[in-house]
Protein backbone atom coordinates (compact mmCIF):
# COMPACT_ATOMS: atom_id res chain seq x y z
CA UNK A 1 0.00 0.00 0.00
CA UNK A 2 2.54 2.50 1.06
CA UNK A 3 4.40 1.77 -2.41
CA UNK A 4 1.71 2.61 -4.19
CA UNK A 5 2.48 6.52 -2.61
CA UNK A 6 5.96 6.73 -4.51
CA UNK A 7 4.37 7.75 -8.29
CA UNK A 8 2.18 10.31 -7.05
CA UNK A 9 4.78 11.65 -4.73
CA UNK A 10 7.13 11.46 -7.54
CA UNK A 11 4.96 13.72 -9.79
CA UNK A 12 4.24 16.02 -6.95
CA UNK A 13 8.27 16.53 -7.41
CA UNK A 14 7.58 17.25 -11.36
CA UNK A 15 5.09 19.24 -10.57
CA UNK A 16 7.32 22.20 -8.74
CA UNK A 17 10.27 22.25 -10.79
CA UNK A 18 8.61 24.71 -12.68
CA UNK A 19 8.71 27.12 -9.43
CA UNK A 20 11.58 26.02 -7.79
CA UNK A 21 15.35 26.95 -8.87
CA UNK A 22 17.29 23.67 -10.54
CA UNK A 23 19.49 22.84 -7.46
CA UNK A 24 16.69 23.04 -5.24
CA UNK A 25 14.83 20.48 -7.46
CA UNK A 26 17.80 18.11 -7.82
CA UNK A 27 17.94 18.05 -3.94
CA UNK A 28 14.61 16.98 -3.87
CA UNK A 29 14.84 14.30 -6.48
CA UNK A 30 17.65 13.21 -4.64
CA UNK A 31 16.19 12.88 -1.25
CA UNK A 32 12.92 11.44 -3.41
CA UNK A 33 14.94 8.61 -4.35
CA UNK A 34 16.88 7.68 -1.49
CA UNK A 35 13.16 7.44 0.24
CA UNK A 36 12.03 5.86 -2.39
CA UNK A 37 15.09 3.24 -2.15
CA UNK A 38 14.79 3.06 1.84
CA UNK A 39 11.32 2.19 1.58
CA UNK A 40 11.81 -0.86 -0.70
CA UNK A 41 14.35 -2.06 1.31
CA UNK A 42 11.59 -1.78 4.34
CA UNK A 43 9.18 -3.78 2.09
CA UNK A 44 11.29 -6.40 1.26
CA UNK A 45 12.46 -7.10 4.64
CA UNK A 46 8.92 -6.56 5.59
CA UNK A 47 8.25 -9.48 3.42
CA UNK A 48 11.29 -11.57 4.05
CA UNK A 49 9.96 -11.66 8.42
CA UNK A 50 6.17 -12.41 7.14
CA UNK A 51 7.56 -15.36 4.92
CA UNK A 52 10.06 -16.69 7.96
CA UNK A 53 6.71 -16.06 10.56
CA UNK A 54 4.90 -18.21 7.88
CA UNK A 55 7.42 -20.87 8.26
CA UNK A 56 7.77 -21.08 11.90
CA UNK A 57 4.15 -20.87 12.20
CA UNK A 58 3.84 -24.23 10.46
CA UNK A 59 6.69 -25.56 12.34
CA UNK A 60 5.02 -25.22 15.37
CA UNK A 61 1.86 -26.12 14.03
CA UNK A 62 3.72 -29.51 12.69
CA UNK A 63 5.47 -29.96 16.70
CA UNK A 64 2.03 -29.39 17.94
CA UNK A 65 0.96 -32.26 15.78
CA UNK A 66 3.88 -34.60 16.83
CA UNK A 67 3.21 -33.61 20.47
CA UNK A 68 -0.42 -34.72 20.22
CA UNK A 69 0.48 -38.35 18.68
CA UNK A 70 3.06 -38.72 21.39
CA UNK A 71 1.84 -37.67 24.60
CA UNK A 72 0.35 -41.18 25.75
CA UNK A 73 3.30 -42.91 24.57
CA UNK A 74 5.09 -42.70 27.54
CA UNK A 75 8.52 -41.73 25.71
CA UNK A 76 9.78 -38.86 28.30
CA UNK A 77 12.50 -37.82 26.17
CA UNK A 78 10.52 -37.31 22.71
CA UNK A 79 8.03 -35.53 24.67
CA UNK A 80 10.24 -32.74 26.33
CA UNK A 81 12.42 -32.83 23.61
CA UNK A 82 8.67 -31.48 21.64
CA UNK A 83 8.09 -29.41 24.34
CA UNK A 84 11.40 -27.89 24.16
CA UNK A 85 10.91 -27.29 20.11
CA UNK A 86 7.80 -25.92 21.12
CA UNK A 87 8.71 -23.27 23.46
CA UNK A 88 11.41 -22.23 20.85
CA UNK A 89 9.67 -21.45 18.28
CA UNK A 90 6.90 -19.93 20.04
CA UNK A 91 9.54 -17.40 21.48
CA UNK A 92 10.25 -16.77 17.93
CA UNK A 93 6.64 -15.74 16.78
CA UNK A 94 6.27 -13.49 19.86
CA UNK A 95 3.28 -12.43 17.99
CA UNK A 96 1.41 -11.56 21.38
CA UNK A 97 2.20 -10.41 24.61
CA UNK A 98 1.28 -13.41 26.31
CA UNK A 99 4.37 -15.08 28.54
CA UNK A 100 5.89 -18.00 26.21
CA UNK A 101 5.91 -21.10 29.24
CA UNK A 102 1.78 -19.62 28.79
CA UNK A 103 1.72 -20.11 25.61
CA UNK A 104 3.21 -23.73 25.30
CA UNK A 105 0.64 -24.46 28.08
CA UNK A 106 -2.12 -23.50 26.12
CA UNK A 107 -0.96 -25.45 22.93
CA UNK A 108 -0.27 -28.09 25.12
CA UNK A 109 -3.66 -28.07 26.21
CA UNK A 110 -5.31 -27.32 23.11
CA UNK A 111 -3.46 -30.10 21.50
CA UNK A 112 -4.88 -32.71 23.84
CA UNK A 113 -8.54 -31.23 23.30
CA UNK A 114 -8.19 -30.40 19.54
CA UNK A 115 -11.92 -32.07 19.53
CA UNK A 116 -13.20 -28.98 21.89
CA UNK A 117 -11.17 -26.23 21.17
CA UNK A 118 -8.33 -24.36 18.84
CA UNK A 119 -6.20 -22.05 19.40
CA UNK A 120 -4.89 -18.94 16.69
CA UNK A 121 -1.57 -17.79 18.01
CA UNK A 122 -1.91 -14.69 15.69
CA UNK A 123 -4.81 -13.36 17.28
CA UNK A 124 -4.49 -15.20 20.57
CA UNK A 125 -7.84 -16.26 20.59
CA UNK A 126 -8.60 -19.50 22.37
CA UNK A 127 -11.96 -20.31 20.63
CA UNK A 128 -14.60 -22.99 22.54
CA UNK A 129 -16.36 -24.79 19.59
CA UNK A 130 -19.97 -25.01 21.01
CA UNK A 131 -21.71 -27.92 19.80
CA UNK A 132 -19.12 -30.01 21.69
CA UNK A 133 -18.73 -27.35 24.83
CA UNK A 134 -22.50 -27.25 25.44
CA UNK A 135 -26.28 -28.94 24.10
CA UNK A 136 -28.13 -27.09 21.58
CA UNK A 137 -29.67 -24.20 22.85
CA UNK A 138 -28.49 -24.61 25.72
CA UNK A 139 -25.38 -22.39 27.92
CA UNK A 140 -25.27 -25.22 30.08
CA UNK A 141 -21.31 -26.40 29.95
CA UNK A 142 -20.91 -30.00 29.09
CA UNK A 143 -18.95 -32.51 31.86
CA UNK A 144 -15.93 -32.71 29.41
CA UNK A 145 -15.96 -28.52 29.05
CA UNK A 146 -15.69 -28.34 32.87
CA UNK A 147 -12.94 -30.56 32.75
CA UNK A 148 -11.45 -28.88 30.53
CA UNK A 149 -11.97 -25.54 31.55
CA UNK A 150 -10.48 -26.67 34.87
CA UNK A 151 -6.81 -27.27 33.20
CA UNK A 152 -7.24 -23.83 31.71
CA UNK A 153 -7.91 -22.16 35.51
CA UNK A 154 -4.66 -24.08 36.45
CA UNK A 155 -2.89 -22.17 33.39
CA UNK A 156 -4.53 -18.67 34.29
CA UNK A 157 -3.95 -19.23 38.05
CA UNK A 158 0.04 -19.81 37.22
CA UNK A 159 2.38 -17.36 38.43
CA UNK A 160 2.95 -16.12 34.85
CA UNK A 161 -0.53 -15.55 34.04
CA UNK A 162 -1.86 -13.84 36.97
CA UNK A 163 -1.95 -10.36 35.33
CA UNK A 164 -3.75 -11.32 32.79
CA UNK A 165 -7.71 -10.09 32.10
CA UNK A 166 -9.61 -12.89 30.60
CA UNK A 167 -12.44 -11.69 27.73
CA UNK A 168 -15.21 -14.21 27.11
CA UNK A 169 -17.31 -13.40 24.25
CA UNK A 170 -20.01 -16.00 23.07
CA UNK A 171 -21.54 -16.15 19.27
CA UNK A 172 -24.21 -17.84 17.72
CA UNK A 173 -25.43 -19.28 14.30
CA UNK A 174 -28.13 -17.16 12.76
CA UNK A 175 -30.83 -19.83 13.27
CA UNK A 176 -33.68 -18.59 15.48
CA UNK A 177 -34.70 -19.96 18.92
CA UNK A 178 -38.08 -21.85 18.65
CA UNK A 179 -38.13 -24.26 21.30
CA UNK A 180 -40.75 -22.01 24.45
CA UNK A 181 -38.31 -23.74 27.17
CA UNK A 182 -35.03 -22.55 25.40
CA UNK A 183 -37.00 -18.86 25.05
CA UNK A 184 -37.24 -19.20 28.43
CA UNK A 185 -33.95 -18.80 29.31
CA UNK A 186 -32.41 -17.08 26.64
CA UNK A 187 -34.97 -15.05 24.64
CA UNK A 188 -32.90 -14.39 21.62
CA UNK A 189 -29.37 -15.72 20.16
CA UNK A 190 -27.76 -12.55 21.78
CA UNK A 191 -29.00 -13.54 25.33
CA UNK A 192 -27.93 -17.36 24.58
CA UNK A 193 -24.12 -16.41 23.43
CA UNK A 194 -23.94 -13.72 26.65
CA UNK A 195 -25.45 -16.83 28.66
CA UNK A 196 -22.74 -18.89 27.03
CA UNK A 197 -20.02 -16.91 28.27
CA UNK A 198 -21.06 -15.89 31.24
CA UNK A 199 -21.03 -19.89 32.07
CA UNK A 200 -17.37 -20.37 31.18
CA UNK A 201 -16.54 -17.34 33.19
CA UNK A 202 -18.35 -18.87 35.89
CA UNK A 203 -17.06 -21.91 35.99
CA UNK A 204 -12.98 -20.63 35.36
CA UNK A 205 -14.01 -18.59 38.88
CA UNK A 206 -15.39 -21.30 40.49
CA UNK A 207 -11.67 -22.96 39.94
CA UNK A 208 -10.49 -20.14 41.53
CA UNK A 209 -9.73 -17.57 38.95
CA UNK A 210 -10.44 -14.03 40.22
CA UNK A 211 -13.41 -12.42 39.33
CA UNK A 212 -12.13 -9.19 38.91
CA UNK A 213 -10.11 -10.18 36.00
CA UNK A 214 -13.20 -11.38 33.74
CA UNK A 215 -15.50 -9.41 31.09
CA UNK A 216 -17.87 -11.39 29.65
CA UNK A 217 -19.89 -10.35 26.00
CA UNK A 218 -22.34 -11.74 23.38
CA UNK A 219 -22.57 -10.99 19.85
CA UNK A 220 -25.54 -13.48 18.86
CA UNK A 221 -25.17 -13.96 14.94
CA UNK A 222 -23.37 -10.27 14.53
CA UNK A 223 -20.49 -11.71 13.99
CA UNK A 224 -19.67 -14.68 11.97
CA UNK A 225 -16.53 -15.93 11.08
CA UNK A 226 -17.43 -17.72 7.92
CA UNK A 227 -20.91 -18.00 5.73
CA UNK A 228 -23.74 -19.23 7.62
CA UNK A 229 -25.48 -22.12 5.83
CA UNK A 230 -24.80 -25.92 6.50
CA UNK A 231 -20.81 -26.03 6.94
CA UNK A 232 -20.78 -22.54 8.20
CA UNK A 233 -23.17 -22.36 11.03
CA UNK A 234 -20.77 -24.87 12.81
CA UNK A 235 -18.03 -22.60 12.90
CA UNK A 236 -19.91 -19.50 13.97
CA UNK A 237 -21.01 -21.49 17.40
CA UNK A 238 -18.38 -20.63 19.63
CA UNK A 239 -17.11 -18.70 22.36
CA UNK A 240 -13.64 -17.08 22.30
CA UNK A 241 -11.51 -16.57 25.18
CA UNK A 242 -8.76 -13.13 24.71
CA UNK A 243 -5.67 -12.57 26.95
CA UNK A 244 -4.66 -8.92 27.50
CA UNK A 245 -2.50 -6.99 29.87
CA UNK A 246 -4.54 -6.03 32.44
CA UNK A 247 -4.87 -2.64 33.15
CA UNK A 248 -2.50 -1.49 36.14
CA UNK A 249 -5.48 0.14 37.96
CA UNK A 250 -7.34 -2.80 38.24
CA UNK A 251 -4.48 -4.81 39.83
CA UNK A 252 -5.16 -2.92 42.97
CA UNK A 253 -8.58 -4.27 43.18
CA UNK A 254 -8.66 -7.23 45.10
CA UNK A 255 -10.61 -10.68 44.33
CA UNK A 256 -13.84 -11.14 45.67
CA UNK A 257 -14.37 -14.50 48.16
CA UNK A 258 -17.68 -15.01 46.86
CA UNK A 259 -19.97 -13.92 43.92
CA UNK A 260 -21.62 -11.12 44.18
CA UNK A 261 -23.82 -11.09 40.43
CA UNK A 262 -26.36 -14.48 40.38
CA UNK A 263 -25.52 -16.77 37.74
CA UNK A 264 -27.08 -17.77 34.48
CA UNK A 265 -30.80 -19.11 35.01
CA UNK A 266 -31.23 -22.55 36.06
CA UNK A 267 -31.59 -24.92 33.03
CA UNK A 268 -33.04 -28.04 34.89
CA UNK A 269 -35.39 -28.26 31.59
CA UNK A 270 -32.83 -27.86 29.48
CA UNK A 271 -33.84 -29.29 25.63
CA UNK A 272 -32.40 -32.14 24.43
CA UNK A 273 -28.52 -32.52 23.38
CA UNK A 274 -29.26 -34.37 20.01
CA UNK A 275 -26.79 -31.86 18.30
CA UNK A 276 -27.28 -30.83 14.78
CA UNK A 277 -25.28 -29.21 11.81
CA UNK A 278 -27.78 -26.44 11.91
CA UNK A 279 -28.36 -26.16 15.77
CA UNK A 280 -32.32 -26.68 14.79
CA UNK A 281 -33.36 -27.61 18.11
CA UNK A 282 -33.44 -24.50 19.45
Amino acid sequence: MRLALIPLTGVALIALAGCVPQNQYDDLMTAYRAKEQQLLQMQNEFDTARANEELLRKQLNDAMVALGKVKDSGNRAEIEALQSRISDLVKQIGSTQLPPDVKVAIHEMVAANSDMMDYDEKTGVIRFKSDVTFDSGSAKLSTKAQSVLAQFAEILNSDRATDLEIRVVGHTDTVRIARKETLALHPTNVHLSAHRAISVRDALVKDGVGANRFMVAGYGEFRPVAENGRKGNEQNRRVEVYLVQMPKDALKSSDTDAETTPSVASESKTPASSNSTEENLK
